[in-house]
């Protein structure tokens, strides 16, 4: 299985985190961020106890909206 790599936060400090990707043969975006540990909010969602919840910043909703599959980001 073989990811592509959808965009990278373009303000990360060291360029490697938060990511998006995308799992073509699944048809599932991956996503890279900061693990959420904060009590109240997660106190505020159902989580079931097979998943996590990570944080990425508002700008990077941008990569989730990929116009066709196999188009290449230029910004990755």
């Amino acid at each position: 299985m073989a990811l592509r790599r959808l965009g990278k936060d373009p303000e990360s400090p060291s360029g490697g985190s938060p990511t998006v990707d995308l799992d073509e043969e699944k048809d599932n975006y991956l996503v890279q961020g900061w693990k959420v540990e904060d009590a109240e909010r997660l106190g505020q969602m159902d989580i079931p106890g097979h998943e996590t919840v990570v944080e990425i910043p508002r700008r990077m909703v941008q990569y989730f909206l990929e116009v066709k599959k196999g188009d290449q980001n230029p910004d990755v």
